[in-house]
């Protein structure tokens, strides 16, 4: 917050182009990329919009795998710009195998292999990334990959595990201000991207490409992000990409043990939970608008509602970015005694 009160910089001047060289590499770093990587100012949506937009052309089969609201926002996309999506159903709760995908791919002429691999929704995750970026590879397909809840919050090698997109937001592990999203273009996907015959205009990457080649952005960044971003990013070199991870996954198991003690059920399949989000099921008799009305305005913790088909029938706890015990302390606090005060017994 503090960051983003510095004075406006001009983005086409020389103090914006050796500010964006250093803002870049450390986008690189959090990725494990060495891969091109640009800032978008837009949501995540918007930057799988752009990743989508100028891979995927008309006709173009992609397989997506369906787990909950934004896998679905994500095959979504792949409609409207035109392709050919390839639904890979899969149970909301759960996630994708690679059998699976192995199956939905074979004998397809494949573009793409779209993952969500955290189901915000849903508080899933695609353990299965690594191995199904192989059958992108197999398939000579592009493997394109929605991070946006995840990256920085558990492990995400992007050039390791074959990701030739790779979309985060710059609100949720990264802890930065909502309205920047993050992208990674392998070298596989500038092939594909040349010689598509779709193309985005805002989002189009061979304009940003040629533009970052003198340290600018193609239009007006928000600034205050960036200079926002470059603090949140600056703190994750500080801490260390594994340590950030470590530490997700220490306060997700903390969740995941108390919410446990409480009696209460989780909605994913202990194969996929999330570290960054913990899906639970209503207990009996408890309607999640009231308990998390009360935490808001008796505890001042804030948790969500359910999406989509689940809507009214689970919470959500977001544990993510800065989450410490103090943290998960007074969330779990909170949720045990907001769910006395309404008559749940464990």
């Amino acid at each position: 917050m503090k960051a983003m009160a510095r004075p406006i910089i001009n983005h086409r001047g020389p103090e914006f182009h050796e500010f964006y060289k250093h803002l870049i590499e450390r986008i690189r770093y959090a990725f494990q990329t060495r891969s091109d990587v640009f800032a978008l100012t837009s949501s995540g949506t918007g930057g799988l919009e752009c990743a989508i937009s100028n891979a995927i052309s008309p006709g173009d089969k992609v397989i997506v795998p369906i787990n909950g609201v934004f896998s679905q926002r994500l095959k979504e996309k792949v409609e409207i710009i035109g392709g050919a999506p390839i639904e890979v159903p899969v149970g909301w709760g759960k996630a994708a195998t690679a059998e699976q995908v192995a199956s939905a791919a074979e004998g397809q002429e494949l573009k793409a292999i779209a993952v969500v691999y955290n189901e915000t929704s849903t508080g899933t995750t695609t353990r299965a990334l690594k191995e199904i970026g192989k059958i992108a590879r197999e398939h000579d397909a592009l493997f394109i990959v929605d991070a946006i809840s995840i990256l920085g919050g558990d492990e995400l090698p992007v050039d390791d595990w074959g990701i030739d997109l790779c979309v985060t937001g710059s609100q949720k592990c990264l802890a930065c201000p909502p309205g920047l999203a993050l992208i990674s273009v392998s070298k596989r996907a500038w092939n594909v991207i040349e010689g598509a015959r779709s193309r985005a205009y805002y989002f189009d990457l061979s304009k940003m490409r040629e533009y970052q080649k003198r340290l600018e952005t193609p239009f007006t960044p928000a600034i205050p992000l960036f200079f926002a971003l470059d603090e949140a990013l600056t703190m994750v070199q500080e801490e260390g990409i594994e340590n950030s991870i470590k530490r997700h996954r220490r306060c997700a198991k903390a969740f995941y043990d108390a919410i446990g003690k409480l009696g209460l059920e989780l909605l994913a399949d202990e194969r996929w939970r999330s570290n960054t989000v913990i899906a639970v099921k209503n207990p009996p008799g408890i309607e999640d608008a009231k308990l998390r009305e009360l935490m808001r305005e008796r505890y001042g913790v804030v948790i969500a509602g359910g999406m989509g088909k689940l809507k009214g029938t689970m919470f959500r706890i977001g544990s993510m970015g800065i989450v410490s015990k103090q943290e998960v302390s007074a969330t779990i606090n909170a949720l045990e005694g907001a769910l006395k005060e309404l008559g749940y017994k464990s």
